[in-house]
This record gives structure tokens, sequence and C-alpha cells, in this order.
């Protein structure tokens, strides 16, 4: 469960959430609203990337602003470009390099990274160049580096901008089909149609919460607007 309870956060004079109060234990939870509206640093704050200027977030009764090395343990995050968490020369190395600190035996490191390379389609590809991937691959790499932690929850912050239709779609079914909670911001209102939850952002605030067949209308009428 992710509460967020009373989160207002500035960026110097620049106020960017506003008194947002939400509870999320839908299974998908997608975050939509124009650009500079402030969804992406709400994501921000469910893994304590941004800690509120005001008010608290917690993720299962993990507190963002004082029990910070918990919430990450349980909140997995995936940037909008996925070069910004590629980290290692190598594919496989990329993946294994997110288990440094779990503390299982190289054998069981070696399966669970095997594992998810297979699950994503690079199995072929773990002495693979990791920058030398297709945009796809990487946000697919992107991706596999997070999920290998087993984090209970998975941020997801514009994944399929910077990817053409078929991996976007690629992408969205993966997050589909995970059993994880998933909180999706994005711009591609196609990839919430099935989504439980949809808090509209605007102006740092929510507008309208509830599920996508009334959500999506709702940010429309406000873009016409």
């Amino acid at each position: 469960m992710i509460e967020l309870d009373g989160v207002t956060h500035r960026y110097g004079d620049r106020t960017v959430l506003r008194d947002v109060t939400l509870t999320l234990t839908d299974r998908r939870v997608a975050v939509i609203g124009a650009n500079g509206s402030g969804k992406s640093t709400l994501a921000r704050t469910l893994n304590g990337l941004v800690v509120p200027s005001q008010g608290r977030v917690r993720v299962n009764g993990h507190d963002t602003r004082t029990d910070g090395a918990a919430v990450r343990r349980e909140v997995g995050f995936v940037f909008t470009d996925p070069d910004a968490q590629i980290v290692m020369p190598t594919v496989g190395e990329d993946v294994a390099s997110s288990l440094r600190r779990s503390g299982i035996s190289r054998h069981d490191r070696d399966e669970r990274v095997a594992d998810v390379l297979t699950r994503f389609g690079l199995d072929g590809h773990a002495d693979h160049p990791a920058h030398l991937l297709s945009g796809g691959q990487k946000q697919l790499l992107a991706l596999a580096s997070v999920l290998v932690t087993e984090p209970k929850v998975l941020v997801c912050d514009e994944p399929t901008t910077l990817l053409d239709l078929r991996n976007s779609r690629r992408v969205a079914q993966l997050l589909a089909d995970l059993p994880q909670q998933v909180v999706l911001v994005t711009h591609h209102l196609d990839l919430v149609a099935d989504y439980e939850r949809v808090p509209v952002i605007d102006e740092g605030a929510v507008v309208h919460d509830g599920p996508a067949a009334t959500a999506v209308p709702a940010y429309l009428r406000l873009m016409r607007a």
C-alpha cells in the first residue's frame, strides 16, 4: 500500500505538488497529466528520490523521509531514458550489479540473472555491450535490472516515451503481466485503458481520481479547456 498524506513539494519558490493525499492499493495505477503538471515529481516521491517539503509518503508502512533504505528495497524505479540507469559494460553485468548487496550466493545470483534475462528476451545478449543495444532492448534491460531485485512495487516514469510503437506495446504488456503493484506515469493514454486507478494531475494537484474509463475523458476535457 502506498500512502501520500498532504504531500506538497517545492523547488525553490516553485510549488510542483500541492497537498496531494492518496491511498493506492490497486495493482495497476497510472498517473496522467500535462507536461510540468508534477506527475514525475509525484512518482519520485514514491521511492524517496524526492522527499516532500511538507506531508509524508509511506510505502507498506515505511516512511520515505525516515526509512529511505527500506522504501528503496520495496520500490523499484524505472526512468524515461534507460541510459540514465545502465551502469555496467555488459547486459549480464548490469543486471547482476543490482544484486551486489543482496547477500545471496553467487550461484543463486547467477540463476536469478539468467532467469530475468530469459523473461525479458535478453538471454542471448548477456555478454553484449549494454549501451549498444537498441532503444527497446535498453528499456527491457532497465526493467530487468530493477525487477531482478524482486521489489514489491514498480514505479515507471514514462518508460515508453523514447520507444517506437512495437516496443511501447511490448513494455506495456510486460508491465501488465507483472505480479507487482505497478505505478505508471505516462502520456500514452492507450496504455492505461485497463488500469484500475488513474489519478489526473494538474498544476501539482489531483483533479480527478478514478478508473481509466472516467479519468481519461476527464483529462481530455481538461486539455481542451
